[in-house]
């Protein structure tokens, strides 16, 4: 993959995390039969809200992570890679950057939901270390939460 850049999103940012989230779960509608609960996202209100970190492959907007601070851990909310840049590890990328603020913030764990049907979604998660702590039937399908626990910080 090209050179990629973070930075952080900001409230003029929230049209294009919007779009590229749209784009990026435009594939899970037919799986499901509805739209993602993340293509429906008020975002204008998010990237107030939350933490939104855009990643760039040479200054194109490729993808993004939506991190939520609670009490004892960092919730992935939302990991959004656009369709033209998917299957070249920048999904793997920004969960590797969500565990290293999920650190800075003091945190041990990381946390995350996704549909149970985003089958590949579930499956790359395990193959970073994520485990299935549990399986909810919701009015949206069935979320599978899923959590890993974080080795200390190999940076000095």
């Amino acid at each position: 993959m090209s050179e990629t850049s973070l930075r952080r999103a900001t409230a003029a940012d929230a049209a294009a995390v919007r779009a590229l989230t749209r784009q990026a779960y435009a594939k899970w509608v037919e799986v499901i039969g509805r739209e993602p609960k993340p293509m429906g996202a008020d975002y204008d209100q998010a990237v107030q809200r939350h933490r939104i970190d855009l990643a760039f492959c040479d200054s194109e907007l490729a993808g993004l992570i939506e991190m939520i601070p609670q009490l004892d851990h960092l919730l992935v909310e939302n990991v959004a890679v656009a369709p033209a840049f998917q299957k070249r590890g920048l999904g793997r990328r920004l969960m590797a950057h969500a565990e290293e603020v999920a650190r800075a913030f003091g945190y041990e764990s990381v946390r995350l939901y996704t549909n149970q049907l985003f089958d590949e979604n579930v499956r790359l998660y395990g193959r970073l270390g994520y485990r299935v702590d549990r399986e909810e039937l919701t009015g949206r399908g069935v979320a599978v939460h899923m959590s890993k626990t974080l080795a200390p910080s190999t940076q000095a």
